[in-house]
């Protein structure tokens, strides 16, 4: 027996679907395959695959301006709702769930102490705020929604932190290169000594971090003072 999912796009009235290979076709849709070679079962494109009614040339032409069913399937697996197994759904929302908590500890901080708010705890708001993740939108696309169901629990906001730093000329090789690295390079000014004076924005969530790890590759001499934090 065939393995297979349905692959749907709707246009207004219009409905196409086509049967895929359920991990192939996740795996394309996700951006993970690039060969489109093997996702679809058969080379059909149906208006209710259920019931085996074929969409007709005409909306096919309408809709994806081609009667090509290898680049319509391509698009409906990318653009359309792929129907995915639950053990696929969780993993790809725990997988998702990751990405946003990474997101949040960099970028986030507590609105009531600007402190940044430690993994575990972005964790545990997540599950008490019966936050759902969408496995298949970008965090950026579902962030703010997010964020609305986590202040529910704490204020919370995103933030970049503008620091003014200074770095003794013995130890400029070494903490540049991590400089570029940690965040945007606003400006940079060699003084005569040697030393390297710059402006640098980071994730707020990165702050302490950030100023932790400049003072080891330095031991304790760099200077650093916190000009800006800037909410975005």
């Amino acid at each position: 027996m065939v393995d297979y999912t349905i692959a749907r796009f709707k246009k207004g009235s219009k409905k196409f679907e086509v049967l895929v290979d359920p991990d192939k076709a996740l795996e394309y849709k996700l951006g993970r395959r690039k060969d489109f070679t093997g996702v679809l079962v058969f080379d059909e494109v149906y208006s209710d695959a259920n019931k085996g009614l074929r969409a007709s040339r005409s909306d096919l032409m309408e809709v994806f301006g081609t009667a090509d069913i290898q680049k319509i399937a391509e698009r409906i697996v990318k653009e359309g709702d792929l129907q995915i197994r639950a053990e696929q759904r969780r993993k790809l929302i725990e997988e998702k769930k990751k990405q946003i908590v990474s997101f949040i500890s960099r970028y986030c901080v507590d609105a009531r102490t600007n402190a940044p708010i430690p993994p575990i705890r972005i964790e545990s708001i997540l599950d008490e705020a019966g936050v759902r993740i969408d496995p298949f939108r970008s965090i950026e696309e579902q962030i703010n929604d997010i964020l609305e169901e986590m202040s529910k629990i704490i204020p919370i906001k995103r933030q970049m932190s503008i620091l003014s730093i200074k770095v003794p000329a013995i130890y400029v090789g070494k903490a540049y290169g991590y400089l570029k690295n940690a965040g945007d390079l606003l400006n940079e000014e060699w003084l005569n000594d040697g030393s390297l004076q710059a402006m640098i924005s980071i994730p707020s969530g990165l702050k302490v971090e950030f100023i932790e790890k400049l003072g080891r590759i330095t031991n304790g001499t760099a200077y650093v003072e916190i000009i800006e934090e800037k909410t975005i």
